[in-house]
């Protein structure tokens, strides 16, 4: 054990520990520096309820909606996320899923785990936002997977990667309107048949790595639901949110 510790000391000589953002030195392994951890915005307190962005003001009621929120019913019963989608927070967000930052999916899945303990249901199943086989490919992972997978085993939950399927490859949503975005998604995440047994009467919580207008979410919650699913929760890393 002695030696052990001699080594792990002498390797963090050589190669100390960096921040997970901007690669500055930090005192402990996947942390982020004092400037990263300033600039990214978790959500601590008065989330929304169904998608987790932080509400104005020093309380919110329970149940209360943000202003997206309201204007849009969400087809799932709660929501939360871990951190807002700008500075930090989408610089960590990219680097999941086009920089093969395999190294940011701990910490990420930590924070999100943290985020969503008040969603955990008995007897609930996690699974994620698919990838058409193709992106797969290209990407080499799922980053929604990667990060359901780790956030179920922190919240001791039983974990289905494949509950939903992406039978279709769809554009990137990137700068479409909520309704373009629906449009584009109709008919694109489907139920695996071969999991309907395995959701059946049972709480889901649908992880992914953004949500944006919440389209993808919607679909895929829409899908569990009418595949019999008691009903879905919904957990991401990042909420893009529009600023005041």
């Amino acid at each position: 054990m002695r030696a052990s510790r001699v080594v792990q000391t002498a390797l963090r000589m050589i190669y100390p520990p960096t921040c997970l953002a901007c690669d500055a030195r930090v005192e402990t392994e996947q942390g982020l520096c004092g400037a990263c951890w300033r600039e990214t915005r978790f959500v601590n307190a008065h989330p929304c309820d169904a998608c987790g962005a932080p509400l104005a003001g020093d309380h919110a009621e329970p149940g209360e909606l943000c202003d997206d929120c309201l204007r849009v019913a969400r087809p799932w019963v709660a929501g939360r996320t871990a951190l807002i989608y700008g500075g930090t927070g989408r610089r960590i967000v990219l680097g999941l899923k086009h920089g093969d930052r395999l190294d940011l999916m701990g910490p990420a899945a930590r924070w999100m785990a943290r985020a969503g303990g008040d969603l955990v249901q008995p007897d609930m199943l996690v699974t994620a936002i698919p990838l058409h086989w193709r992106r797969r490919v290209k990407r080499r992972y799922n980053q929604s997977v990667e990060l359901g997978r780790r956030v179920a085993r922190l919240l001791d939950l039983d974990f289905c990667p494949d509950v939903l399927i992406r039978p279709r490859a769809t554009p990137v949503l990137d700068g479409k309107s909520p309704a373009d975005r629906l449009r584009t998604l109709d008919g694109a995440l489907v139920l695996n048949p071969a999991r309907q047994g395995l959701i059946a009467g049972r709480p889901v919580l649908l992880v992914d790595d953004v949500m944006t207008s919440g389209a993808t979410l919607s679909v895929a919650s829409r899908a569990l639901t009418q595949g019999g699913a008691a009903n879905v929760r919904v957990l991401t890393l990042a909420r893009a949110v529009k600023e005041a």
